[in-house]
């Protein structure tokens, strides 16, 4: 039986990390989009430098793992916490390769999310799911694109008015170096809140399995999530670097600077505040808010409603994803 539980939870760490691994390259884009679309970094030397950025970032905080790991159920009374993590993460896997297979820039925080409030409905009942927690992660996910969007759009105005007599060309040149720190500090932001959600979540089964009773986040869990989310990092999401960094508009190195740096800034904010948010959503949503600043009417604004639909329905369809996989897992088991 002990090597049963300890053939499981190696599973759910595997699933975990493959989550946070394909989360990495999935949401490389948020962090380098804007920078390799301008030519401010190589494509190569963008995505190590947001790899070495992710770890450092992911290894520095906890507080988002916390969240994860508590706000949603509580693991340690859940009799069948090992099969609802695994039905969580094999829905949120699933969802995001679906999302990046079409180029999608969907939220691995609200499939994780969503996911897992889902397989808790499912597998130990609604009383089971912490309402109060759930609607409180969802509206800090609802919130920041909102955010994002209006600070980038004043960012961006402001930064217009400054250079308006400037050569677009020399405030180009200057703003595409200044780039490279924001796409550092953006790569930053994003290790410190996205590898946490699997940090959260392997916490969440080693208390559900009676490993450890709290919701601390061990040393190895730390080090192996942030490892897990440079590597994916350095894979690199082509098809969503496209999308984000060419699509919704025609992005000039100050349009990136505006939009990296609102994002990383709402972003860390949250970080501070123990809030999983989509670095996926906040970045879109700078970017969007730049673009309309910039010139409205050079917005792809079809593009970013079928975005925005994906965002929407991400969380419905992870959870029933998850809870039919449950279900599957239940009967079969």
């Amino acid at each position: 039986m002990v090597e049963t539980s300890l053939l499981v939870l190696c599973i759910v760490v595997f699933l975990a990390l493959a989550f946070d691994f394909i989360n990495g390259f999935h949401d490389t884009a948020n962090a380098i989009a804007t920078s390799v679309s301008t030519r401010a970094l190589p494509p190569r030397t963008a995505i190590l430098m947001a790899a070495v950025m992710n770890f450092l970032g992911a290894i520095t905080f906890t507080g988002v793992a916390k969240t994860i790991g508590g706000s949603v159920a509580d693991p340690a009374t859940l009799e069948n916490g090992i099969p609802i993590v695994i039905a969580t993460l094999i829905a949120a896997i699933i969802w995001n390769l679906a999302t990046w297979w079409f180029g999608i820039p969907s939220s691995s925080s609200h499939a994780l999310i969503g996911a897992l409030a889902g397989a808790v409905f499912v597998g130990a009942g609604s009383s089971s799911v912490n309402w109060s927690g759930f609607i409180k992660i969802v509206e800090g996910l609802l919130l920041s694109p909102l955010i994002a969007f209006v600070i980038g759009f004043i960012v961006m105005y402001i930064l217009k008015w400054i250079f308006a007599k400037r050569s677009p060309h020399s405030v180009n040149k200057g703003f595409r170096t200044m780039q490279i720190l924001t796409a550092a500090l953006q790569s930053f932001s994003h290790g410190t809140n996205d590898a946490q959600k699997a940090m959260g979540i392997i916490t969440f089964a080693l208390v559900a399995a009676n490993v450890q009773d709290h919701l601390e986040v061990p040393l190895w869990v730390k080090i192996s999530a942030a490892t897990a989310m440079a590597l994916g990092t350095s894979v690199g999401g082509w098809k969503i670097i496209k999308t984000m960094g060419t699509k919704i508009f025609k992005i000039e190195p100050i349009n990136g600077f505006a939009a990296d740096a609102t994002s990383a800034t709402v972003i860390f904010t949250a970080t501070l505040t123990h809030l999983p948010v989509s670095t996926t959503h906040a970045v879109t949503s700078a970017i969007l808010g730049v673009g309309a600043a910039k010139r409205f009417r050079e917005v792809k604004w079809g593009l970013a409603g079928r975005i925005v639909i994906a965002w929407i329905v991400t969380i419905p369809i992870a959870a029933t994803l998850a809870g039919i996989i449950y279900k599957v897992m239940f009967d079969l088991f």
